[in-house]
């Protein structure tokens, strides 16, 4: 296959928005609810003469999603209605946007946005093999949904991941939606093409309702391929809509792709213009800010933390947040050692017991300091520091120092005691000690791993090393 294609690709995400009811009615904004059509009034059915109201909300999140981005907040905006059949859509129209989103521009990663325009997301249809047939569910109909388009300028498949990824990000860091890709609440469409002429795209094809970033670079690493396939053997590539086969890890053929000319776009007449700049203080809603993931990011590359863990903290708005308020204050040896418990140690504990790393599933932020200083201090072991964090999780304000003397964790430092564990362990391994001392020096960390058995992790490490050098010679 020839490598001189020149991979273009332009990412839609949709996200749908975090608000206490609809975009247009009353009704409950609820993605955890189980039970079918339960948050659904007149308004989502369309039942006739039902007329819709914006929700003020949905539309400060996006202005709000825009200003982290650096764009541009229109003055004046509208909703249009976007024509098309399906039974998700009761109207038989999507109230969308069309030429005058409320955001233009921005960037995330350097990747610069066309726009981020405000929708409402459709019901969700269920197609059943047994049954025959499609069950059709209204609760999501009517939810305040963010898209937001880039422009034609992503090359390569893990860019487009790492885009995604911190858009996520941004989302869940401004409060405006909680963007879980596995809940359907984030979904991303990718429009491919490939050429050999870097002055000309090629056919573009989309691929619909990505739903996790692996399946989005695997998509497109899919596509890209088919098409170079393609048009090596002289044929030609088709513009079309595809899906994504999970399983098959292939793309498969939806439908022609439609033109804005095919769903007849034109303003809504149900509802008002709208002048942003004097509906909100836009200059009070960029001061509001908070710390972004770009920002927070260089925050923590100051304590010289991996990248990887980086990433891990900064995935979480609540994490990271909870991560600084133990560090605070503190140097870069204590934050490296807070990240490397908490990344690797806590959140392991919670993801063996099936838990999410919330603030009340968590040792409190004084409790994980109060760990920290302990071992900083020589007072816990790592065995013992892994062990104590286990009797924290869920626990609230406790005498951390105490409870660590409670359940025996607290590190003997003590030549003399330890000195009788190193002789018990010489003298419990005759075979191990010859073989040691005929040349075998890896057998030294045996050595270390009995003592600490038999002190129940709470000996010294470095001192037990120190011991036992003296005592095998």
């Amino acid at each position: 296959m020839s490598n001189d294609y020149i991979t273009t690709i332009g990412l839609e995400v949709h996200a749908e928005l975090h608000t206490n009811s609809k975009m247009w009615c009353g009704c409950k904004n609820d993605p955890y609810e189980k039970k079918p059509n339960q948050n659904i009034c007149e308004v989502c059915m369309a039942h006739p003469g039902t007329l819709p109201v914006p929700n003020k909300d949905a539309i400060k999140k996006v202005i709000t999603v825009g200003l982290a981005l650096g764009a541009d907040i229109a003055d004046f905006t509208e909703f249009d209605r976007k024509n098309y059949f399906y039974p998700d859509i009761p109207k038989g129209y999507q109230i969308s946007q069309y030429k005058l989103p409320i955001v233009t521009g921005g960037k995330i990663n350097g990747i610069e946005v066309t726009r981020i325009h405000l929708e409402e997301d459709t019901a969700k249809s269920t197609h059943t093999t047994s049954a025959n047939a499609t069950l059709v569910d209204y609760n999501r109909a009517g939810v305040p949904l963010m898209e937001l388009v880039t422009e034609p300028v992503i090359h390569t498949a893990e860019d487009a991941g790492k885009f995604a990824r911190e858009l996520q990000r941004v989302l869940r860091y401004v409060g405006a939606s909680e963007a879980n890709m596995e809940m359907g609440q984030m979904r991303v469409e990718a429009n491919i093409s490939v050429s050999k002429d870097p002055n000309k795209f090629g056919t573009k094809c989309e691929v619909k309702n990505l739903n996790s970033f692996r399946s989005v670079e695997e998509a497109i690493k899919y596509e890209v391929a088919r098409h170079i396939e393609l048009i090596e053997k002289g044929e030609q590539v088709i513009q079309e809509t595809r899906g994504w086969d999970e399983n098959k890890q292939t793309t498969f053929s939806q439908r022609k792709k439609e033109n804005a000319h095919d769903y007849r776009y034109f303003p809504d007449p149900d509802l008002p213009k709208l002048y942003l700049h004097k509906l909100f203080n836009i200059d009070e809603i960029k001061s509001s800010l908070p710390t972004l993931p770009k920002e927070m990011r260089e925050k923590l590359a100051g304590f010289d933390l991996k990248p990887d863990t980086i990433d891990i903290l900064i995935d979480s708005p609540s994490l990271v947040n909870y991560f600084n308020e133990v560090i605070k204050d503190k140097d870069a040896a204590f934050a490296n050692l807070t990240a490397n418990y908490l990344t690797a140690d806590i959140l392991g504990l919670l993801k063996k017991d099936s838990k999410e790393a919330t603030i009340d599933s968590l040792p409190t932020s004084k409790s994980l300091r109060a760990v920290i200083e302990m071992i900083q201090a020589g007072e816990l072991s790592s065995r013992g520091a892994k062990d104590l964090l286990a009797e924290l999780l869920d626990a609230k304000e406790v005498d951390v120092k105490k409870l660590a003397e409670e359940k025996g964790l607290i590190q003997k430092n003590d030549p003399e005691a330890l000195k009788t564990i190193v002789a018990e362990v010489i003298s419990e391994n005759p075979k191990q000690v010859a073989d040691y001392k005929s040349g075998k020096e890896a057998m030294f960390m045996f050595f270390v791993g009995q003592c600490m058995k038999k002190s129940k992790g709470s000996g010294n490490p470095a001192l037990f090393q120190d011991l036992l050098k003296q005592a095998l010679k």
